[in-house]
């Protein structure tokens, strides 16, 4: 990644400007702009976050606002109340307040000397996420959007359920926002109130996970903030990103296919970060297509973005499958309309002796071992670790799989295929889970694909209804959108399992499923023979200045205890520790993942998360600890925190947390 030191404009950066909301609420901004911006006017880009500008985001922060300031922006980075250097408290995520909070701010930045009028929102998942959701209100200043990693639908396709399947990560996310909330301001910034603002927003957390099982079915509270509930709602120009090793993978063609606005979109190989520095490579010049973008919605300079492609998409070629990659090799593809009218489906049938494309009904049972899953990989990797998709095979074994003829030349596999099966089960409850792979000549199997369904949602995700046991019915269903190229040689292969821990929790009865019929529907590109896009390689400002005081690494373990045949996933994360060189701040953390199953019994599922966050100063450090633990029986889950705050080595505060739960068909 280029850096870049010399800009059109010379930026004076504000590390805490107060923004007063209505009811009396100081949120601290942090906010560079161009130092001529009150006698020439300039756009505003917003981003409104709870995840602390002043040492939680500043790596990418610093890579990305001073370069847009530079170039004749008023770049906004707030702390959402409750969190970082904000008065208030936070009690969930994409609440009314947060929303209203970021509109009031969108009004004021406009209405200030140094605005031109004009504003828009980017932001990476949370971000990526309000910025839709704002976009929603249509406030009249706001003009557009580039939205990351992000979703459009909060129940069916964000951290908490998928196919109304319980994610692992819907626990997992609930305590890293408990530790994440649970940090204290900065002294520096606000003064000698700090402690008393710290014990306020502690004495007042909750754990988000009592809300979230709480709806486990489609809801009120889900379609709030779901901008599939109306789309037309959206008047700003929204540029969408996604990455394919990202769990937000289907929002780009979701929004282009629905939104009656501008709307272009991107989709890299990359995790869960901004394009401009994500893995694996190739990284894009992000902040260069981010310029195009406002710069023709808020300064109406014609640079060519309406004519672009609408969407992009890098075709990944078939690699063996690794726990993480440093590139990933392959070709941007790029389709002027979408839907494509050049994207053609065929349809393969799941056929008798698992041959997929084969005649006959397959009338097949599957009843997978409760650990089949554990090849998965992360919802969302982030950590540039071991957090990818890994051979299959093992997997594979626990499934029922249907393997096609060898191919005899390249496919080009391009958005989201489908499956349609009729089946039965044994119980009045159970799940499915559909990979696609890829089958190497070596017989590696390697993830292309993936869709995971609740069977009592066959028929919808707000009133789902027991099965009848033992009675035939049809269900349907998307698998993850994917621009893959499956080679000539290799074949394709759709394994069908009951189970798929710890990506989504066990169903409260272990069902046998019976596939009596079944095909699956690929969108299928004409093959691409060169890249049809290109972009300027990636730049950014000068990176954070800060001194590394512990490093970062990461580990993931698959683990059978031998005395007792249970599984584990074994996950550790050291975020490491730094010290700004600007204002000296410490900063640092890790956190514990122990996902565990008997193969035997999917009741005996449990999880245990350890979280702990270090900053402040010499002499003058605090420190916090989540230990929180989940497990259920076939009626209920349990779930307990334990939540600890030391300033220095003094316990500063203690809480425990204890929550029962019915199961609702999940």
């Amino acid at each position: 990644m280029k850096t870049v030191t010399d800009f059109p404009h010379a930026v004076v950066e504000y590390p805490d400007m107060g923004i007063e909301m209505p009811d009396g609420t100081r949120l601290s901004a942090r906010v560079w702009m161009p130092v001529d911006a009150p006698l020439q006017p300039a756009p505003v880009i917003l981003e409104h976050l709870p995840y602390r500008k002043r040492d939680g985001t500043i790596v990418r922060d610093q890579y990305t606002h001073p370069w847009l300031a530079g170039h004749g922006y008023v770049c906004i980075r707030t702390d959402m109340r409750g969190n970082g250097d904000s008065d208030g408290l936070m009690d969930d995520e994409y609440t009314a307040q947060e929303l209203a909070d970021a509109e009031y701010i969108i009004n004021w930045a406009a209405a200030q000397e140094w605005c031109n009028g004009n504003v828009g929102m980017m932001g990476i998942s949370w971000g990526g996420f309000n910025g839709l959701q704002v976009a929603a209100l249509a406030p009249k200043p706001l003009k557009a959007v580039i939205t990351i990693c992000s979703t459009t639908d909060r129940y069916a396709d964000d951290i908490h359920y998928k196919g109304g399947c319980l994610l692992g990560e819907n626990f997992g996310w609930s305590c890293n926002m408990l530790s994440y909330s649970s940090r204290p301001p900065d002294p520096a910034l606000v003064g000698d109130r700090w402690r008393d603002m710290w014990r306020h927003r502690l004495e007042n957390m909750d754990v988000s996970l009592s809300t979230w099982l709480r709806h486990q079915h489609r809801d009120e509270y889900w379609q709030h903030g779901s901008v599939c509930e109306d789309y037309s709602a959206i008047k700003a120009a929204v540029l969408a990103i996604g990455g394919w090793h990202d769990g937000y993978r289907n929002t780009p063609s979701h929004l282009v296919e629905n939104l009656s606005s501008p709307c272009k979109a991107i989709v890299g190989p990359w995790n869960h970060k901004y394009p401009h520095y994500a893995g694996p490579a190739p990284a894009i010049g992000f902040l260069q297509e981010a310029k195009r973008w406002f710069d023709q919605w808020l300064k109406a300079i014609d640079t060519g973005v309406a004519d672009d492609p609408e969407y992009r998409a890098y075709l990944m070629d078939s690699v063996m499958p690794k726990r993480w990659l440093d590139e990933r090799a392959g070709r941007w593809i790029a389709e002027q309309n979408w839907p494509s009218s050049d994207i053609s489906n065929i349809t393969l049938n799941l056929g008798a002796g698992g041959q997929l494309g084969g005649d006959g009904a397959p009338n097949v049972c599957i009843k997978s071992p409760a650990d089949c899953g554990a090849s998965g990989g992360e919802y969302f990797p982030f950590a540039f670790g071991d957090e990818l998709p890994d051979r299959q095979n093992e997997d594979d074994a626990k499934s029922l799989c249907f393997d096609g003829a060898v191919s005899v030349s390249d496919m080009d596999i391009v958005g989201a295929p489908s499956i349609k099966l009729t089946l039965s089960a044994d119980q009045t409850e159970g799940q499915i889970a559909v990979r696609l792979c890829d089958l190497h000549p070596d017989g590696t199997s390697a993830l292309i694909s993936y869709g995971v369904l609740n069977l009592t949602h066959a028929n919808g995700h707000i009133l789902p209804a027991p099965l009848v046991a033992g009675q035939e019915f049809n269900l349907a269903f998307d698998l993850d959108h994917i621009a893959y190229r499956l080679p000539a040689g290799h074949r394709l292969r759709v394994a069908i399992s009951t189970n798929y821990f710890p990506m989504i929790w066990p169903a409260a009865v272990d069902a046998e499923i019976t596939i009596h019929s079944g095909e699956i529907s690929l969108p299928i590109r004409k093959t691409a023979t060169d890249s049809e896009w290109t972009f300027e390689p990636p730049e950014a400002a000068a990176p954070w200045r800060a001194e590394n005081l512990r490093p970062t690494q990461y580990s993931r373990q698959l683990e059978t205890e031998q005395s007792t045949g249970e599984t584990s996933t074994k996950i550790f994360c050291d975020f490491g520790e730094n010290r700004d060189l600007e204002h000296g701040l410490i900063s640092g953390g890790w956190m514990r993942e122990d996902w565990r199953v008997h193969p035997d019994d999917p009741l005996s599922a449990r999880v245990s998360i350890e979280w702990e966050q270090t900053g402040g100063r010499e002499d003058a450090m605090w420190r916090t600890y989540v230990d929180a633990k989940m497990h259920c029986d076939a009626t209920h889950f349990y779930f307990t925190a334990k939540l600890c705050a030391w300033e220095n080595d003094t316990l500063f505060f203690e809480r425990e947390f204890d929550d029962k739960v019915k199961r609702e068909l999940v």
